[in-house]
């Protein structure tokens, strides 16, 4: 199966995929180099994931899915002084993605501090899900780990993933920009009516 995973990130999304041919994308060379060596079976390109869309969106991929960058939509805006437009790539690659992709696709993003402008498919978790398939109700844990005393360390147990030995600065924001993979699994099953076998009752 081929796919496309689009602001890869360091995979947490694709962690629990089998069976699947995959290119990433991601644009932090830092970022980019822990995805390899988590999967290094994987195809990975370093370089602007907004414009890769829009070139290569119709390359026959079976699956895509995309994460675009979450912070000038999320919640946490209220937190912080400075005001800055929410980034509108989010909206125009579910645009794209509704009017031209065929196969399946599914675009991820934080439940927004707005109303969203276009009608997610789906919310899950704390996610909002567009996409050209149906997504079931699943419930999951909300766990609170913001400003947590040993926070990196609780979500790589979580997610699965040691970066303690990589340069990358940040690497807290690193896991908790992470797809739970349980969810990025479940999302996937849903895309092609698979049988659902979740690390976590629902």
């Amino acid at each position: 199966m081929k796919v496309l995973n689009l602001y890869a990130g360091i995979g947490g999304n694709r962690k629990l995929w089998k069976d699947v041919d995959v290119t990433a994308i991601e644009i932090d060379p830092k970022i980019a180099k822990i995805y390899q060596e988590f999967f290094p079976d994987d195809t990975l390109i370093v370089t602007d994931a907004h414009q890769f869309l829009l070139e290569h969106y119709n390359d026959g991929w079976d699956f895509i899915w995309s994460s675009p960058p979450c912070p000038t939509h999320s919640i946490t805006r209220f937190m912080q002084d400075k005001k800055v437009y929410p980034d509108m790539a989010l909206y125009q690659e579910i645009i794209l993605l509704q009017q031209w992709e065929k196969n399946k696709w599914v675009v991820e993003n934080v439940i927004p501090y707005y109303k969203h402008l276009i009608r997610p498919s789906a919310i899950v978790h704390h996610h909002s899900f567009w996409s050209n398939f149906g997504i079931a109700t699943k419930n999951y844990p909300h766990f609170k780990t913001c400003k947590m005393i040993g926070e990196r360390e609780f979500l790589q147990r979580e997610f699965g993933f040691n970066i303690d030995a990589s340069d990358v600065a940040n690497k807290r924001q690193v896991l908790r920009n992470c797809v739970y993979p349980d969810l990025g699994k479940f999302i996937f099953d849903c895309a092609f009516k698979l049988q659902q076998k979740p690390l976590l009752e629902g």
